[in-house]
């Protein structure tokens, strides 16, 4: 008997029949004599409507009224659910966020959550109940509803699998697992049975879609186990854990990933002074900007070229910015390339495995692609190419680490 919390996103809960499956699910791992806590998301494509309604009325709402509204969706689902798992003859009880007291800043439309109050939910499973959880929203300190942002109902499960000091956070979606790499584009890509939480942050920040960053930093943070599943068809899923295993033993590499969404900005002739730096990305970050990879160019006499890289939908804004600071930073022009993508190898092998930065580099130079940037840490290598060969180095590259062999086969 364990305590599990299982999340069901929008797809899984997208209709009346999928809600009714999911309730079937979730009647199995309870009859299994598990204590079940579930967290829904809104039904696919409800939040997006709502926001539809509320600029129909102001083009800008209001963060507040805004988080009242959006809210409501998962509260739909929450019920359904309850209602489903009633329907079959097990006891079940839902709440919305303020219910379980989920307490949360007052960042509006992005709160972050504070804590949890368990006190319900525990005695509602000693009462032998299922527990369902709207996600993706909390309430501050002054009663207000706020919502969580992007991925918040991941990250409500795993907060709420915190709390509980739960055996297992099930995310459910509508992919069976963590692969090695997007299948779409390498079909031969295998789907992972676990993977660490050092490797999941990387690939999600490099531009995995499976799992958002802020839940995989919360399970890291608070050693909770995730394990991603698919709500269609059953399997054991991927496993992340804290859990290593020998590293001598472990792939070099566990996956590979890719984001197509990257920009390349380049400020041409920047004199060669402290501080340079700064000038360039202090307004930059000011704006709200992110940057990803940074290379500055060896100096030749007085000057040098510094590039960044940054979300394509920020390119223009910031080479606006930079444009009118040319002056002040001495430089001659400000350059932009939107067609660029980022390729990246994940895997905590790397350390203790020599060489891997140069046999990607090998793997790119054999089918003629160029290398424009490059960053590293200890289990990732990135770098920036020329968008048309993306799919291409992703192949070459999940070829060269043996990522289409299964692991039993390795040897």
């Amino acid at each position: 008997m364990a305590l599990i919390v299982q999340k069901f996103g929008g797809t899984s809960v997208g209709t009346v029949e999928r809600i009714q499956a999911v309730a079937d699910k979730v009647l199995g791992f309870r009859r299994a004599g598990h204590d079940m806590v579930v967290v829904v998301s809104a039904m696919s494509g409800e939040t997006n409507r709502l926001i539809g309604l509320a600029r129909q009325i102001e083009e800008d709402p209001d963060a507040r009224e805004l988080d009242a509204l959006v809210s409501t969706g998962e509260q739909v689902s929450m019920a359904l659910l309850a209602m489903a798992l009633h329907a079959r003859g097990c006891d079940a009880r839902s709440y919305n966020g303020s219910q379980v007291r989920i307490l949360t800043d007052s960042a509006f439309t992005k709160a972050r959550i504070r804590e949890i109050d368990d006190v319900r939910i525990r005695a509602d499973l000693a009462q032998g109940r299922v527990v369902v959880v709207a996600g993706f929203q909390g309430v501050d300190e002054a009663g207000n509803v706020t919502t969580l942002g992007r991925g918040g109902s991941d990250t409500t499960a795993v907060a709420v699998a915190a709390a509980l000091k739960a055996d297992e956070c099930q995310i459910y979606t509508d992919v069976d697992g963590v692969y090695t790499t997007d299948p779409r584009v390498v079909p031969e890509a295998r789907r992972l049975d676990r993977i660490t939480f050092e490797e999941m942050l990387e690939l999600a920040s490099q531009g995995s879609k499976v799992l958002q960053i802020r839940s995989v930093e919360f399970a890291g943070k608070y050693k909770v186990p995730l394990r991603v599943l698919s709500s269609f068809v059953d399997g054991p899923g991927t496993l992340i854990t804290m859990e290593e295993g020998n590293p001598m033993e472990a792939p070099t590499i566990a996956g590979i990933a890719f984001n197509r969404d990257e920009a390349k900005v380049t400020v041409r002739g920047v004199r060669d002074t402290p501080g340079s730096a700064y000038q360039i990305l202090g307004p930059v970050g000011e704006a709200n900007i992110e940057v990803d990879v940074i290379v500055q160019n060896v100096a030749e006499g007085q000057s040098t070229d510094f590039t960044f890289t940054v979300h394509r939908n920020d390119a223009k804004r910031a080479a606006a910015i930079l444009q009118e600071l040319l002056p002040s930073i001495g430089a001659r022009e400000v350059v932009t390339d939107a067609k660029v993508a980022k390729v990246s190898i994940v895997g905590v092998g790397m350390r203790s495995h020599a060489g891997v930065a140069s046999r990607m580099f090998k793997a790119l130079s054999d089918v003629q692609i160029n290398i424009q940037m490059i960053t590293t840490s200890e289990i990732k290598v990135s770098v920036v190419i020329d968008e048309k060969y993306l799919e291409l180095a992703v192949r070459a590259l999940h070829s060269e680490f043996g990522l289409d062999t299964p692991v039993a086969e390795e040897a």
